[in-house]
């Protein structure tokens, strides 16, 4: 089934409204008021609730309201508070990978999940919102499905963490058909080889952590994630050149999220210093091959994994240490809350 994106409807919802995407609590208000009872009871839930901390990427069964279930109007709303709180090129990248479902629906003959249930669905992701949205208050939100888990908390109409933010594309390139030869995370994988293929032979003995990658990545779908093992070659010990391609690799994953969020993250990544970072790889660095590679500093992690379905299916997120989920301002102000 092909998605009804709606872009246009899209576009006048925030003409009209007035709408920013800084005041987002009003397009979830908007979404919510468009559900049925029944909808609204599958998708809101406590903001404490354990459900919050929960993200799979994989096809599973998932609580929340999907896109599937909604009418017109129901997509609309919904795909405006989405389209608000990422960036339009991170918008472009949901709408590509969703509809590679339709390629695997056709690759996969049709699979079944084990209740009978289709496995690929382009309409299977779903909505959660957790909490009250309002102006003066901490909500959240989620949209997930198959290669997809971006988790929001916003307060004061502004987005207050974004992360875990995931984006997977199976294919990584697509083999056969009308999109053959298209890569949804193509400069995902382009500029990590540019930087790795950049060092010399000393350099890479440091950065290379491994010859061979790991299946997926460390931290996987875990709720809390923790730093990892390997290092990398410091930011501090690229030449002038590296150190430019290490800071254009950053900010594409930087550039996913909305922007004045985006802006916000980079400056706590500048707060610590670029020299804190580090990039290390695993796995081959010829293109084909299995291969990894992260981005690590100490609040930041992205990771970028290509090793499944004969090294072309592609995993990569952005974890914040301090701040996934927005822990770290959810505990600020239950604290100064309670007291």
């Amino acid at each position: 089934m092909k998605i009804k994106f709606i872009p246009l409807l899209i576009v006048q919802l925030f003409f009209y409204s007035g709408v920013n995407g800084q005041e987002l609590h009003l397009l979830a208000e908007t979404f919510l008021e468009t559900l049925s009872p029944e909808l609204q009871k599958k998708t809101v839930f406590e903001l404490t609730s354990e459900e919050r901390e929960k993200f799979y990427y994989t096809p599973v069964y998932r609580k929340g309201s999907t896109l599937k279930e909604y009418n017109e109007e129901q997509q609309t709303a919904a795909l405006a508070l989405l389209r608000a709180s990422i960036s339009s090129e991170a918008y472009k990248k949901t709408q590509e990978i969703m509809e590679l479902e339709n390629i695997l629906l056709v690759l996969e003959n049709d699979p079944k999940m084990p209740d009978g249930s289709a496995k690929r669905d382009a309409l299977n992701y779903h909505f959660w919102i957790f909490g009250k949205p309002a102006q003066d208050q901490f909500w959240g939100w989620r949209f997930e499905g198959h290669h997809i888990s971006l988790n929001f908390v916003a307060s004061e109409g502004t987005l207050v963490s974004s992360t875990p933010f995931f984006l997977g594309s199976n294919p990584g390139k697509v083999l056969e058909g009308e999109q053959k030869g298209h890569e949804v995370l193509k400069k995902e994988t382009d500029l990590g080889y540019a930087l790795v293929n950049s060092l010399t032979p000393e350099q890479l003995k440091v950065a290379q952590f491994s010859e061979k990658a790991p299946y997926d990545m460390f931290t996987s779908n875990h709720s809390e994630a923790s730093k990892l093992g390997h290092s990398g070659i410091k930011y501090s010990e690229l030449n002038s050149e590296q150190q430019e391609a290490f800071k254009t690799l950053l900010q594409l994953y930087l550039d996913n999220f909305e922007a004045k969020f985006s802006k916000t993250f980079k400056e706590n990544i500048d707060k610590g210093g670029m020299q804190q970072l580090s990039f290390a790889w695993a796995g081959s660095l010829e293109r084909g091959e299995g291969h990894y590679y992260s981005i690590q500093g100490p609040t930041l992690l992205i990771e970028y994994d290509n090793t499944q379905n004969n090294n072309n299916h592609v995993h990569t997120v952005v974890r914040d240490f301090e701040n996934d989920f927005g822990e770290d301002v959810l505990k600020e102000h239950y604290a100064n809350d309670h007291n």
